[in-house]
Order: structure tokens, then sequence, then C-alpha cells
């Protein structure tokens, strides 16, 4: 008889391996491959969040967290990524401003747009850091690096929480999680981040740890905007993981970091360097 705990597991694995290696191909090319399945991810997840608040994508309240993340990654886009330095991190915090600007401008353009404005300060920043991320000089390695830390975390954190199970990591938030789950998911990520920053590994390292503290933060916080809005799932898009939003809540927390990181450490061409 098959364990209850893994019965999951296979349309999991199908699902991954059909996503992986279109995101991996995306980040490879960069560009426009990149700009274009990324923006397919945060639409989606845009309208992910406004379901979540109970419009209808048809309706014009529906587009207005997938509208204003679009305008955002236009705007980006058309400025163009400078070098690493002060003109980069003024970009980034333009396109912050812009963001904080929409979603208050969006929260009072209804009665309960509140939460709509949440979501687009929640899935925005992380959508401008990754696309700045992939056009600096490094981009390529880094965001490798970001998402091998990632996937290695969810991995890690799914097989130890299966395996040994024990103790609820935060049972009033997420019941599922363990604290075997979130030991294996940091162990895991940091090795997969000394791996990816081979040169520098003590220092990928510990970068994949702090990384993978905040990926690991950003998924509580997903659930409990999922207890919020009282859905077990953002979304039915992703087989075995719900939606886009279920799928990408570490990526949604540590890009953005990884962006600050990237602006505090110096015009280096790696993040662990």
């Amino acid at each position: 008889m098959t364990n209850p705990a893994w019965r999951d597991l296979g349309i999991r694995m199908l699902s991954a391996a059909i996503l992986t290696p279109i995101s991996l191909l995306a980040i490879f090319y960069g560009a426009l491959p990149w700009s274009i399945w990324l923006g397919l991810l945060v639409l989606g997840m845009g309208a992910e969040w406004a379901g979540l608040c109970g419009i209808r994508l048809r309706s014009w309240p529906g587009l207005l967290v997938p509208g204003c993340l679009a305008i955002a990654g236009v705007l980006i886009e058309s400025a163009g990524v400078p070098a690493p330095g002060a003109a980069e991190a003024a970009l980034w915090l333009g396109g912050l401003g812009f963001l904080v600007a929409s979603a208050f401008i969006v929260a009072r353009s209804r009665a309960g747009g509140t939460m709509l404005g949440v979501g687009i300060v929640y899935i925005g920043p992380a959508w401008l850091a990754l696309l700045m991320l992939r056009a600096q000089p490094g981009g390529l390695r880094n965001l490798l690096f970001l998402a091998a830390l990632v996937w290695a975390g969810d991995i890690g954190a799914y097989l130890m929480g299966r395996l040994v199970g024990g103790p609820r990591l935060a049972p009033s938030i997420s019941p599922g999680k363990t604290w075997a789950g979130a030991l294996g998911g940091t162990a895991a990520a940091v090795l997969a981040g000394a791996a990816a920053g081979w040169e520098q590994p003590v220092h990928a390292g510990c970068l994949a740890l702090g990384l993978s503290v905040v990926a690991q933060v950003g998924d509580l916080f997903e659930s409990a905007m999922k207890r919020h809005f009282g859905a077990k799932d953002s979304g039915w898009i992703i087989p075995g993981h719900g939606g886009l939003l279920d799928r990408l809540d570490g990526v949604l927390a540590a890009a953005p970091v990884a962006m600050l990181w990237s602006l505090l450490a110096g015009p280096h061409r790696l993040l662990w360097y």
C-alpha cells in the first residue's frame, strides 16, 4: 500500500519535469525569452492574487494587480539595466517607488482594495529583481545560484518533512511544515549554493544560508495569506503544487533580498564574491 505521505510525489515530479527545463532555458537565453517567461509567471501570479481576493479576472478590478505589475516590468525593460552601481540602485528604487504608489492607488480605488494593493508589493519587487539580476554581467550564474538554492531547499524540506516528521514549525500558519523539513531544506540549500558558487564555496554557502531562511519565511507568509483568504491553494495550474504563488513563494521572498545584496556588496559580477 502506498504511504499517504508520498501520494503527491509522482505528480509533483511530473510538474517539475515540465516546468524546470522551461525555466532553465529561459534563464540561459535571457533577454526576450526570459522577459516573456517571467512575465507570464508574474501575470499568472497577479491573476491568482486577484482570485484570492474574490475578484474575477474578467472584471476591471481583477486586472489591477497584473496590470500594474506589467507596467512596472515594461518601465524597467524600456529603461534598460545600467552597470552595477549608483544608476542601477536608482533604477531599482524607482521601480519600487512605482510599485508602492500603484499599490496605494489600487488600495484606495475600491472598497476592499487594500489586499489588492498588498498583492502588488508582494509580487512586484521579485518581478523587478529577477529582471534586473539577469541583466547584470553575471546574471546567468546569479540566477542559476538563486534557483539552485531555492529548488534544493524545497526538495530538502519536502523529503525531510515526509521522512522524519516531528514537531510542527508553525502549526497555526501551516500545519504541514515541520522543524525537520525546515532544517533539511536549509541544509540542502546551503549545499546547492556552495556547489553553484564553487569558486568561493564558503561565501556562497553563507549567502545561500541567509537566502534560504528568507525563502522559508516567504513560504510561511504565503501560507498565512492563504489562511487569511480561507484558501487551501492559490490556484490549480500546477498539479501537485497548486498555483504559481504556491510554487514560487520562496522566490518571491529571496529574489528582492538577492537584488539588495547585489547593490550593497558592490559592483561584482557574482553575488558570492
